[in-house]
């Protein structure tokens, strides 16, 4: 299995950032954990801050024959209109991942413009989210 995490602006900061509400872990750190633990499957682990790099890795997927995309696209989830044209483009199933609970937050974080076309959405379960979504593409 061939799976590609992406993840969008400012989860480089995971760990530091409003720990109260991401916790502590850094990022990279974890994703290196559970590349360990699925070490069968290959794994690609991406992050930007610009949309147009995340567009360009969800449509490299393709010719790179990955066979599930995990996305956490952090605050363009709610406004990316071209995010979402990419993942209806590329026929490859893509989970919708949250660390934080985003319906439990600020009014404008409780609409996703790219979950009717991700495969489901995971949300609020902190880092562990990841985990989540890898063992339901290995599955």
């Amino acid at each position: 299995m061939r799976i590609k995490i992406i993840n969008g602006p400012n989860l480089n900061m995971i760990g530091t950032r409003e720990t109260d509400i991401y916790g502590t872990t850094d990022m990279l750190e974890f994703l290196y954990k559970l590349k360990a633990e699925y070490s069968k499957n290959e794994f690609t682990i991406f992050q930007s801050n610009h949309e147009g790099e995340i567009i360009d890795e969800l449509q490299k997927s393709i010719s790179e024959k990955i066979n599930g995309i995990i996305l956490n696209a952090g605050a363009l989830t709610h406004y990316s209109i071209a995010i979402r044209d990419a993942i209806s483009s590329i026929n490859i199933p893509v989970i919708e991942v949250h660390i934080s609970n985003i319906f439990a937050r600020e009014e404008f974080r409780k609409k996703s413009v790219i979950s009717d076309v991700c495969v489901g959405i995971i949300s609020g379960f902190g880092l562990y989210s990841y985990d989540m979504a890898i063992r339901y593409l290995c599955k």
